[in-house]
This record gives structure tokens, sequence and C-alpha cells, in this order.
């Protein structure tokens, strides 16, 4: 194994075990965090050079919080990859009118789906326990889609009669309307602007169906601040609560939210705020800023990136995504709040 993979196999190790006491996970979450800089640092040819015209020394930097985070607008403009293995795969984000895609280059497809699965048994159990129905249209058909791939996995290690729905809104509500009846377990994973669209045109009452929203109205309706959007869907399918996922082509790790917003991430991911007025001070204690992400499963890449999404971080770690800045585009894994 080499430093990349040593790295991911101690860090899909960590557990939180005692919540009342984090600091000893946190204590190792920091020590592979600063293991991992310094070798991207080296072997990332883009990440060195974002550093290296920050004017940042790497062997100066001595604490998670003084890692320089790399824009995830790299993704678009340049090969962000180690220089020690050849991709073989390569995941394209949506894109706007002209506008240049996101591109991550994977080595190992293993690492993606080791994070996503464990992830998914973290939150949820395991995957065999549900029938999951996937309604990813705009991502279905344009290929290279990370959260495709995903679902795509989850699916085939899933209970028989899960799938994918493209635009079979009538059969994909049957289905639901069965599986409801023959009580079980549903997982129905997708994009938002489509599960409104089924939910209006098949109004139902099926409170025992889990509803998990990727975010993204794509342009096709109004966006609609996140809770008025869940608001709207438990009023036309029954549900309790509206599940939310957290993703974006340039991370392999998701976090995810079971009610309100709220999202919590696995062991390897971390979401900081950082003023959005000085992108490179301090992480924000109080209040809500940038997020800045570690990825501790983007060994490949790069695994400090600084988004346009602003945030509000909980001391428990958990956080809200308040919305993005008028600047940034529209993307296609994250709810747009206006």
């Amino acid at each position: 194994m080499n430093e990349a993979d040593l790295i991911w196999k101690a860090a899909k190790s960590l557990k939180v075990d005692n919540l009342v006491n984090l600091e000893p996970v946190e204590r190792q979450f920091e020590e592979l965090a600063l293991r991992l800089f310094r070798y991207q640092a080296n072997r990332v040819p883009a990440y060195g050079e974002f550093i290296r015209l920050l004017g940042i020394n790497p062997d100066s930097v001595d604490a998670l919080s003084s890692i320089p985070f790399m824009p995830v607008e790299f993704f678009k403009s340049h090969k962000v990859h180690d220089s020690i293995s050849d991709p073989i795969l390569r995941f394209e984000s949506s894109r706007t009118t002209g506008a240049s895609p996101s591109i991550h280059y994977i080595t190992d497809p293993g690492i993606y789906e080791d994070s996503f699965v464990e992830s998914f048994r973290l939150f949820y159990g395991n995957p065999s326990e549900y029938r999951i129905l996937a309604l990813l249209p705009g991502y279905l058909e344009r290929g290279n889609s990370s959260l495709v791939y995903m679902a795509d996995r989850l699916i085939s290690k899933a209970a028989p009669d899960s799938g994918f729905y493209l635009d079979r809104l009538d059969e994909l509500a049957e289905e639901l309307i069965r599986m409801q009846d023959m009580q079980r377990p549903c997982l129905l994973i997708g994009v938002t602007y489509a599960l409104m669209d089924l939910f209006e045109k098949h109004p139902m009452n099926l409170p025992d169906l889990l509803v998990m929203e990727t975010g993204g109205m794509k342009g096709v309706r109004r966006e609609l601040v996140r809770s008025e959007l869940h608001q709207v869907l438990k009023s036309v399918s029954g549900v309790t609560n509206i599940h939310s996922e957290y993703g974006m082509t340039e991370l392999l790790s998701q976090a995810y939210s079971c009610a309100d917003g709220i999202f919590k991430s696995p062991p390897w991911m971390r979401v900081f705020a950082r003023s959005i007025h000085d992108p490179l001070g301090d992480f924000v204690s109080d209040g809500s800023g940038l997020a800045n992400i570690v990825d501790l499963a983007n060994v490949h890449s790069c695994a400090f990136l600084a988004t346009k999404d602003l945030t509000r971080v909980n001391i428990d770690g958990s956080f809200e995504i308040l919305g993005r800045m008028d600047d940034s585009d529209i993307r296609g894994c994250n709810l747009m709040v206006v």
C-alpha cells in the first residue's frame, strides 16, 4: 500500500463511540488530516501549486485550521489528482449553459464505494434491508455522475425490486403503493424537482416511506428554502420527515440529514465554517460562514476544499446549509436556498 491508501485505511476505521468525550477521535482525525496534507502538498501538483502561490511552507502547517483549503473551482480548470497513480474513472458535475463542469478523476472506485456504503450503514443500516428506488432525471441520462454511480451500487446491494425510474412517474407511484401495502421498508432517493413532480401528480399517504432529496431544482422549478420545500413534500407524500443528502462531485463522502436540514458527517469527514470576509482566516466558532470541508476519502485528489456554500456548524459537528454565495454557480447536488 502507498501512503494515500494507508491513510484511508486508518481514516475509515475512525469511530465515534463516546459522544461525551470526542477529544480522542478529533485528535486522531487531525493527525490523519495533517499526514494527508503533507502527502498531497507534495504529490498533487494542482494543490501544491495553490499552496506555493499562497506563499505557505507546508512544513510550517501544524494544525488542521492552518491547512490551506483549495477552492472547489479548481476541479473545473485543473486536473486535481496525485502524481503516483493513473485514474480509471472520471466524475463530472452537471453544468449550466456555457459553463465548464467540475471533473473528479478517480484512481480507486473501491475507496468511493467504501465511503458511501459505510456512511449509509452508519446512518441507515444495511442497504439490503431496503427497497431503494432512485428518481434522478438529469443525472441518469448524461453519464459520469457520481450520484448515479452511488445510487447504482447501493441498489445492487439492496433488496429485490430496487431500481431506477427516469420519467415513469405513474409506474413509480404504483410501486410505492405496492411496497407500502406489502409493508416493505423503502427508500426513495431523488432530485428535488422530480420528487415534487411525482407527488404533485400522485399525492399519497405513505407514512413509512423514507424520502431522501439530493437537492437541486436545476432551473426546472422555482427554488424554495429547505423548510418550505420539505413542508410541501411532507404534505403531498404523507411522510413525517424528509431526509437529505449533502454531497458533490468533488467529494467522495456524503453527509446526511434525517430531519430539519441538520446534517451529520461520517467520522472521516468534517465541515467547518470560515468567515466570508477572510476565507484564509480562522474557523468561525460561533455563527455562519463559508463551508470548508475535509474529506479523508479524497486521498488521491484533494481532501481540503473551500466551497461557496454558506453553513452554520453546531458544537457537536453537525451543520446546516444556509444557501450559496451569489456569484457562484448553481450546483447539481446542492439545494439552492434563496
